[in-house]
């Protein structure tokens, strides 16, 4: 640790000791006066000067120590007449954190006039005793700050070596998080490119990495476009966001806080993890890429039913792939957002073939057990869901009880994402299902289709004021009856069987056929 005006006096050595205000004083002292006084004992001393210059302030800076044998004071009658006041002001000002008096030097006890001052100031006064040299206490401090400065640069080299191997480890990213926070005793969050949070399994909990104002200073920062620090304080202690990736071309932040500021030292390491997340981020694309390329081959294989050959591949480079039966979920791609695959690739790697994942098209499809994890670990399942809930992505799922059926539980799983709409959530393939064939075409957005295959029929209505729709409704609300149809809307039934006979040369269809009224009917059904 630094030297402290309390570590000083704590030095039985040098026989120091703090001047306390005289009774008759205390009354008059405030408590801004105390608070000020127990501040600077315990401020970090940045090294230790002697003047007798009336005001030595130009030859000090903030942080430091004062002893003076107090010539500057004058002798006997002088002391009573002199400015104390504005000598302790002077120190106060440029950021002295205490004054040390040698009291049996040039003059036998303490003046009373400067305990005084420095009692009104907060200013710490001690009592330098006879035989004790200034070079003893300057030494002393001196002392302390290269032990101090020995012992912070002994723990850089070991911190950035313990960055340098989690950054090695296959989970590099994850791993060097999680090693920062255990050499700071801090917490970290990470955001992606649009200041959504990040979830990095193994990280400390914390209510404030991704609380409101930590998110609104992300998204600030990212939306500049440009490698930014800034510094955010909380009721817990400050918070240090930086911006990922270069200029133009981010790739999200990470944000640190704890309730002390960082240090020289552990700036140092900040920047050195924000360098290699940043290197690794943009050396790992070409990376993925060609990663994601082999994920959704294997995809394609276990689709054509050759899960032999997918799962020998997928034990080469990631591990097994997950057991029967499998919950297959459609999500959403996430185009502005890498991070959402860097997410599912660290929950496959953290599942150890429990889960797996491809891109194919404009989704993402997620395999993981539907069998809980054995252990207290949360199951690859609770994961992905938590995944979903916090990215507020959009997905569609479905159950396959083997490899079989994959090809049609993508197929449901894609169907309830687009029943889905844009609502963050999962939406079961079994909720829609369980609404029959209209509701299934309902979810999957088929109303739109109706209504451009009726807007001809619409059209020719307006135009020569028909009732080709109405007709047709009533015609098929009667079974397709001729009779029953004309006697609902008060005609001829040979003019039903003309209205019907227009609609069907309109929209192309042979209404005679049950396939050519089934299109017709679920056309109106949905378009209700």
């Amino acid at each position: 640790m630094l030297p402290t005006i309390e570590w000083l006096l704590a030095k039985r050595t040098l026989r120091l000791s703090l001047v306390a205000a005289s009774a008759d004083l205390t009354d008059a002292v405030d408590v801004t006066a105390g608070t000020a006084l127990a501040d600077r004992l315990a401020a970090p001393i940045s090294w230790v000067h002697s003047s007798d210059l009336d005001d030595p302030t130009p030859f000090l800076s903030a942080g430091n120590v004062l002893l003076t044998d107090g010539a500057q004071f004058g002798f006997a009658a002088a002391t009573e007449t002199y400015d104390y006041n504005s000598y302790v002001r002077r120190l106060v000002d440029a950021g002295i954190v205490g004054l040390g008096f040698a009291t049996h030097f040039l003059h036998q006890g303490m003046p009373t006039g400067l305990a005084v001052e420095c009692a009104r100031a907060g200013l710490p006064l001690i009592d330098v005793p006879d035989r004790v040299p200034f070079i003893a206490v300057i030494r002393e401090v001196a002392d302390q700050i290269a032990a101090e400065r020995s012992r912070r640069m002994e723990w850089s080299i070991a911190a950035h070596k313990a960055i340098s191997y989690a950054a090695l480890k296959p989970t590099g990213l994850r791993s060097t998080l999680i090693e920062l926070e255990r050499q700071l005793s801090c917490w970290v969050g990470l955001f992606d490119v649009t200041g959504h949070p990040v979830p990095v399994p193994g990280l400390r909990r914390s209510g404030d990495r991704f609380a409101a104002p930590v998110r609104d200073e992300v998204s600030r920062a990212l939306r500049k476009g440009s490698r930014s620090s800034t510094a955010l304080t909380l009721e817990a202690g400050q918070v240090t966001i930086q911006t990922l990736g270069q200029s133009g071309a981010l790739r999200g932040a990470l944000a640190l806080g704890r309730g002390v500021p960082l240090d020289r030292a552990e700036n140092e390491l900040v920047t050195s993890v924000i360098a290699m997340a940043t290197l690794a981020l943009e050396q790992n694309r070409a990376l993925d890429a060609t990663r994601s390329h082999l994920r959704s081959s294997l995809l394609e294989l276990l689709l054509e039913g050759k899960v032999v050959a997918a799962r020998s591949i997928a034990t080469e480079v990631w591990g097994d792939l997950p057991t029967e039966p499998v919950s297959v979920f459609a999500l959403a791609r996430h185009t502005q957002s890498h991070f959402v695959l860097d997410a599912l690739d660290v929950l496959a790697l953290d599942a150890e073939g429990r889960a797996f994942f491809a891109v194919r098209g404009d989704v993402i499809v997620v395999l993981v057990e539907t069998a809980s994890d054995s252990g207290t670990s949360p199951s690859a399942l609770h994961e992905l869901e938590q995944l979903v809930d916090d990215h507020q992505l959009v997905a569609g799922s479905a159950l396959a009880s083997d490899y079989t059926e994959l090809a049609t539980a993508v197929g449901q799983a894609t169907s309830a994402l687009q029943a889905r709409g844009e609502r963050p959530g999962v939406t079961e393939f079994a909720e829609i299902a369980d609404s029959g064939m209209l509701g299934v075409l309902h979810a999957a957005g088929a109303e739109r289709v109706a209504h451009r295959v009726l807007t001809p029929l619409a059209d020719f209505d307006a135009k020569h004021s028909a009732s080709l729709v109405e007709t047709l409704r009533s015609w098929f609300a009667h079974d397709c009856s001729w009779g029953a149809t004309a006697a609902s809307l008060g005609i001829h039934r040979h003019t039903v069987r003309s209205r019907v006979d227009q609609a069907g040369s309109i929209l192309n269809l042979d209404l005679e056929t049950f396939e050519g009224r089934l299109e017709l009917w679920a056309a109106l059904r949905l378009s209700v």
